[in-house]
């Protein structure tokens, strides 16, 4: 079982932009100011590396909000693969109004593709295992929605989302809680409709997750021949996730152990902004 996060919808993208425009803009851009009011571009926006672009959406919204006079066209989709140098979309419209969004729209632009493209790298490293690579909530604060959609675009599947929509009983849940199966069965008891995953730190745990009817595992810290173990105990009988300072040059190494999910909080929170430029035409 893989929870998806849909795109975010367009409600969500409007509130992105008016925080992160309230944020630079303020009371007024003033050096945008000393341009000519009637004045008009035409831009280009260039991708300096290899990367994956996501983001256009919340790109699209900056200008949106700022002038609706502003118009926009895209070389490219989010997903797609960019080579350097390659131009990504074309732009025209009052000058002021293009300068003052600029660097807004291009820090979503790098950020959101950033995670793409960390995402991708992970995915491709993988790739023909069967392993699904999963996000955590270690994201940007007020940017997740944002960043789950990005790792979509990358190649990646959603984990949950936030605390509301799945339940992830973690150790000091089952301190508080007595044990596993006591945690287990309150969840079932109260949120039977949403998926129930156990974090076990050893085999033992496993099986206690597995017959108190944990739907999931989360192999935490786990060393290759314990996975292998888990794996043949229980392959097809329960999911299993394997998490734990797991990095691009050891995921392989564990998606070959057989394990169903891989997640990894390296694709949201140590992300290479990508290199955008605008350019005047």
């Amino acid at each position: 079982m893989s929870l998806q996060a849909k795109q975010p919808s367009a409600t969500v993208v409007q509130a992105d932009v008016r925080r992160a425009l309230e944020e630079d803009v303020g009371s007024g851009d003033c050096t945008a100011s000393l341009v000519p009011a009637g004045e008009r571009l035409q831009t280009r926006v260039i991708c300096r590396e290899d990367a994956v672009l996501a983001g256009t959406a919340w790109f699209d919204e900056t200008f949106r909000q700022l002038d609706a006079n502003i118009r926009i066209e895209w070389k490219l989709q989010d997903g797609d693969q960019m080579a350097p140098d390659q131009e990504i979309c074309r732009m025209q419209g009052p000058a002021r109004s293009i300068l003052t969004g600029e660097r807004t729209a291009l820090n979503f632009l790098q950020t959101l593709s950033g995670t793409a493209t960390r995402t991708r790298s992970y995915a491709d490293a993988i790739e023909g295992t069967g392993a699904v690579v999963l996000d955590t909530r270690k994201t940007i604060p007020g940017l997740r929605l944002a960043q789950k959609y990005a790792v979509l675009c990358g190649g990646g599947s959603n984990h949950r989302i936030g605390l509301y929509d799945a339940i992830l009983v973690k150790e000091n849940h089952i301190s508080a809680a007595g044990s596993i199966s006591a945690a287990v069965a309150e969840a079932r008891r109260f949120y039977p409709d949403l998926l129930l995953e156990v974090e076990v730190e050893n085999l033992e745990q496993l099986e206690e997750a597995f017959n108190a009817g944990a739907q999931r595992v989360l192999l935490d810290n786990f060393p290759r021949a314990r996975l292998l173990e888990a794996v043949e105990r229980h392959k097809g009988r329960i999911g299993m996730e394997a998490s734990g300072g797991i990095e691009l040059d050891t995921i392989r190494d564990v998606a070959e152990t057989g394990v169903d999910f891989i997640s990894t909080g390296d694709i949201t929170k140590s992300l290479h902004a990508v290199d955008f430029s605008m350019r005047f035409i």
